[in-house]
This record gives C-alpha cells, sequence and structure tokens, in this order.
C-alpha cells in the first residue's frame, strides 16, 4: 500500500563521491516526507564509504558492477512506498529543494507525471551547444512519435504517480531510460505536464557522463518504444 503523503526519491549514484554527500544533506533538510533509495551502481571511487554517512536515514541499495541509470531505477522501483516518485541525480544540476514543485500537479490529482524542463526560463548554466541541438532534435522526435509537446524530454527532473509507474514496462539500462518511459506513459495516455526547473549543468572536468554515443541511443530508444516495442 502506498502512504499518500509520501514522496520517494530514487537517487541513482555513480562514482559521484565529491557531490553525493552535498546533494543527499540538502535533500534531507527538506521539510516534505520523503523515502530516500539511494542506488550506489558500481561505484568505485570510495562513493559507497561516503553513503554510510546517511545509512540511518536512506536506504542503500547496491549493483556489484555499473549498469546504468535505467538499470538503477529498476532495482528501487519496487521499494517505492511514496504515492509519488521523483528521480534525483547525485551530482548537484537540480536542486532537491525544487521537488515539491515537480510533485505538486501528481499530489492534486492533475497529472501523472511532471517534467522540470531545463529550456522553460528559470536560471540556467549555459554549456554545450551541441548538447543542446542534440536535446531539441531528440526531443522534437520524440514528441513527433509520441504526439506530445515537450521542451525538454531528456530532463534528468522527472515526477510520476508511482502506481503507474510500477506498472508500465520499463528496460533500457542506460540514459535510455528518459526516451523510454516517456513512451511508455505516452501509450498509456497519462497526464504528463511540464514545468520550469532551474538547471545548474556541470563540464566533464567536473565529472559530467553522457556523452555522444548517449545521444545516437537515444534516438533509437525514441524510434523503437514509440513505435516497435
Amino acid at each position: 500500500m502506498l502512504e499518500p503523503g509520501l514522496t520517494t526519491v530514487i537517487v541513482p549514484v555513480y562514482n559521484e563521491k565529491k557531490t553525493v554527500g552535498q546533494m543527499l544533506e540538502r535533500l534531507l533538510a527538506q521539510p516534505f516526507a520523503k523515502q530516500v533509495l539511494v542506488v550506489n551502481d558500481g561505484s568505485t571511487d570510495g562513493t559507497f564509504e561516503e553513503l554510510g554517512r546517511f545509512a540511518s536515514k536512506i536506504e542503500i541499495i547496491s549493483v556489484a558492477t555499473n549498469q546504468g541509470k535505467g538499470h538503477a531505477i529498476r532495482q528501487a522501483l519496487p521499494k517505492a512506498k511514496g504515492r509519488v516518485t521523483v528521480i534525483q541525480d547525485a551530482d548537484l544540476e537540480y536542486d532537491p529543494a525544487e521537488i515539491p514543485r515537480l510533485t505538486a500537479l501528481i499530489f492534486e490529482d492533475r497529472a501523472d507525471a511532471v517534467y522540470g524542463s531545463r529550456f522553460a526560463g528559470h536560471p540556467r548554466r549555459t554549456l554545450f551547444y551541441w548538447h543542446r541541438l542534440a536535446n531539441n532534435i531528440i526531443t522534437l522526435l520524440s514528441n513527433m512519435l509520441s504526439d506530445l509537446d515537450l521542451t525538454d524530454m531528456e530532463t534528468g527532473a522527472k515526477a510520476f504517480r508511482t502506481e503507474l509507474l510500477q506498472k508500465v514496462k520499463l528496460t533500457s539500462d542506460r540514459f535510455g531510460f528518459e526516451p523510454e518511459v516517456t513512451a511508455r506513459f505516452a501509450k498509456a495516455k497519462a497526464r504528463i505536464f511540464e514545468i520550469d526547473y532551474p538547471y545548474f549543468g556541470r563540464t566533464y572536468d567536473e565529472g559530467k557522463k553522457i556523452g555522444f554515443y548517449d545521444a545516437l541511443a537515444a534516438f533509437w530508444h525514441a524510434i523503437r518504444f514509440n513505435l516497435f516495442d
């Protein structure tokens, strides 16, 4: 039985020793009722030891070898107890203080999913023109195939009605989670909303991981999950 006023926050983490502690401190300081599920996805940099500082306040799920964001989310999802589930990256690009804005429409029963758009008017760090162009093209393709009108399908700030998220079929292991979950919810005729969301992007020197091949994979996943799966 899901708890009506509870937000489950799933945190997939891979080699984020420098930021995961700060992110969890900010998250745990927020006043909303929360269940925090952190998936240590095969980290080798001391992330697991850093997570130990929070062991009494979070649930840690460990994966022996790195499998990717989508796989990590699938490990945590069956344990979700909140009415709403939020995916929160561990790298400080998205501020946990914004989570109540992301979940509000779902708690009000006006939405089944809410996406926090990086490109809808809030402060954001201006980085990586080619990443932005690729994101626009992937979002356009996803929109054409799903008949949605999102501005930022690839955003890492997403909230879902837990009951529906636990029902849909999810199979992608890496960043294919984003186009896959969008296609699944569109096919389920879910009420998908988008809000503006602040974005504090980082460089590759600062630890950014997504790259060219992930963009190519996203194109394929958008086609696959909207048309064939």
